[in-house]
């Protein structure tokens, strides 16, 4: 079973933000580098930041859906940040020390009945992804073409937040890789478990309007809720866009 990676995408702050690279150092035990490597504590949150904490303690686009149509971009020299939107205007600044100036940045597009944000934290020695260990997202490009088909129309892969994209497999078939190990050059992953998904995935990546019943579609045309798979890093190595990609 082998592929090709189509994209690679890392998100420097939790839904808040995503970036297209070409290539990465992926390192054993780690997530993907500069991804979810900050996160946005929401006023009712019971985390200060520096460990992993469940998901529903920060500002996420499933509650606040204007979040998807943020882009990011990272200088990795300065470590600073630079986010776009439709609605707001540029914003760079350092998420080590002004984090004010995110919560103040996207104050405008965050719903008046919803937690508000509160402060930018850190994520600690691993990203602040959805699991309880440092993961890897990983996508097929088949079966996101599975969703556009039941739904009748095109939609952005960028729904999905992952980190890493395939071609060549064919639909839902990530899911027979758990327990596997995925191979991208000297690079191996261990695929462990399915990605269920929620309503972030329903708006679109352009406008942060909802507009496609992602979440319908999964459950009424495929019978669950999951899309993609998350994987552990277990042999250190460079990957990049064009790369072969082989299920072990």
């Amino acid at each position: 079973m082998m592929g090709t990676v189509s994209a690679l995408w890392r998100h420097p702050i939790k839904a808040h933000g995503r970036e297209s690279v070409g290539h990465v150092s992926l390192v054993e035990g780690q997530t993907f580098p500069w991804d979810r490597r900050y996160a946005v504590a929401h006023e009712r949150a019971k985390t200060e930041g520096g460990e992993w904490a469940r998901c529903v303690n920060f500002s996420r686009a499933a509650g606040a859906p204007s979040l998807q149509a943020i882009t990011a971009k990272v200088d990795e020299a300065t470590g600073k940040v630079t986010l776009q939107h439709p609605d707001l205007w540029e914003l760079t600044f350092d998420p080590e020390t002004q984090g004010d100036k995110l919560i103040d940045w996207v104050r405008p597009i965050m719903p008046k009945d919803r937690a508000a944000s509160a402060k930018l934290v850190p994520a600690g020695e691993f990203g602040m992804t959805d699991s309880p260990f440092p993961s890897i997202a990983i996508h097929t490009t088949a079966s996101h073409r599975a969703i556009e088909g039941r739904l009748g129309r095109k939609l952005a892969t960028e729904r999905w937040r992952g980190n890493i994209w395939l071609d060549g497999f064919a639909p839902w078939e990530e899911f027979d890789w758990i327990g596997k190990t995925l191979r991208i050059g000297e690079t191996e992953i261990e695929v462990r478990e399915r990605i269920t998904r929620c309503k972030a995935t329903t708006a679109n990546t352009d406008t942060g309007v909802r507009d496609a019943d992602t979440l319908g579609v999964l459950n009424e045309a495929f019978g669950h809720q999951d899309f993609g798979v998350y994987g552990v890093v277990t042999k250190s190595g460079d990957i990049a866009v064009g790369d072969t990609a082989e299920v072990l």
